[in-house]
């Protein structure tokens, strides 16, 4: 504070005219980012003192806490791997069991031509759910970080360029359709040969990234927005989540489920791979897409 501030606070506070409520709910002032303009993105909101203090006490109290969490999982690990086999004995149900089990028994017990779509979406599925999270997980932390971006107009040349370019928007009305279908494909055919929810997934993301290259975001928007993308990756993730542990359930208590394994071959079969197979596709082709639309206009 400068003297001349001070001397007229004071000659403010002794006259009596000096108001305490209006400087209790005072905010700083916004402040812009160095060397930019009023447009830059990063702009300060107003911070209050309450909001000032639970930033603190959040600075103070999550490395003990994160610390904390790190330790725990570690120690979870290393006791998980202190009850492991040894390395090499010939004993070691992975050499006598598991390996066994999935190719004597995996058609049998999953209806599933492709081995691998059998393990990892019938025998690991919670593996499968697992990874599934993270994706989730990684793109809500994306957000989180990018939230500053909210609102930043597009890069009007760039968007001017690409959209104007008549060999690009040929070429992605003629691939994109061919890319979604196959894409649809791959999800579909996941337990009967090569493909599955991630590759599938990838694929479908892929086309729609081309597509909001070429024509930009206006339209996909309509379609795929963030109030959409929530709902679509949560009833996905729920839904993965409800059928595996209704099916582990019954499993475990030796009791019969409502999803037949069918006839192996057919587009039909193999339980619950198929609609697993359509969730993790879903979350796959939303978190690609939705990574590529919040790092170029930073937003869904």
């Amino acid at each position: 504070m400068k003297r001349s501030d001070l001397k007229s606070w004071l000659k403010t506070w002794d006259a009596g005219e000096f108001d305490f409520t209006a400087e209790m709910g005072k905010t700083e002032p916004e402040k812009e980012h160095p060397g930019s303009a009023s447009e830059h993105p990063w702009k300060r909101r107003p911070v209050n003192r309450l909001e000032e203090g639970e930033i603190w006490a959040f600075r103070r109290i999550y490395p003990v806490a994160a610390a904390l969490l790190c330790a725990v999982m570690i120690g979870f690990l290393l006791l998980t791997v202190e009850k492991l086999p040894p390395f090499g004995r010939a004993d070691n149900p992975a050499h006598n069991q598991v390996m066994e089990r999935y190719v004597e028994k995996g058609m049998e017990e999953t209806g599933a031509v492709n081995a691998v779509a059998g393990v990892i979406l019938d025998y690991r599925a919670f593996d499968t759910l697992g990874e599934s999270h993270v994706l989730y997980t990684a793109a809500t932390a994306v957000f989180i970080l990018l939230l500053s971006l909210r609102g930043q107009k597009e890069p009007e040349a760039e968007k001017r360029i690409m959209q104007m370019d008549p060999l690009l928007r040929s070429t992605a009305r003629i691939v994109v359709p061919l890319v979604i279908v196959y894409g649809i494909y791959g999800i579909l055919n996941g337990h009967l040969g090569p493909g599955g929810g991630f590759s599938g997934g990838a694929v479908i993301g892929g086309g729609l990234i081309l597509y909001a290259t070429a024509f930009g975001f206006e339209k996909l928007e309509k379609l795929l927005n963030l109030r959409t993308f929530r709902i679509i990756v949560l009833c996905a993730l729920c839904f993965y989540s409800g059928a595996k542990c209704y099916s582990f359930f019954c499993g475990a208590n030796h009791l019969q489920t409502i999803f037949t394994t069918g006839v192996p071959g057919r587009i039909f079969s193999a339980g619950l791979i198929l609609p697993l197979n359509v969730a993790v596709g879903i979350v796959v082709a939303c978190t690609m897409y939705g990574f590529y639309s919040v790092f170029q206009r930073g937003r869904i």
